[in-house]
């Protein structure tokens, strides 16, 4: 997990948040999920789509729970 601590979050951030959740009516990650859970993610374009727009943002959650876990870590050796 060193190649995610490399990554600074305000940047993963800026990446993140335009591309996780546009367009912004409804957000294409949770169409494309909502595609996924009934089953009608076929389409080799909402594929493509859904990992375009879900990578970054399950790397952003990934770094978050990543901090969180490097701060109790810390916490706890005190």
């Amino acid at each position: 997990m060193k190649w995610l601590d490399r990554i600074p979050l305000p940047i993963l951030a800026i990446v993140t948040l335009p591309l996780g959740l546009a367009p912004f009516k409804p957000p294409h990650v949770y169409e494309k999920l909502q595609m996924l859970f009934a089953g009608n993610l076929t389409n080799i374009t909402d594929i493509f789509d859904l990992l375009l727009h879900g990578i970054p943002l399950a790397i952003f959650l990934l770094k978050l729970v990543r901090i969180m876990q490097q701060k109790s870590a810390q916490t706890n050796q005190q």
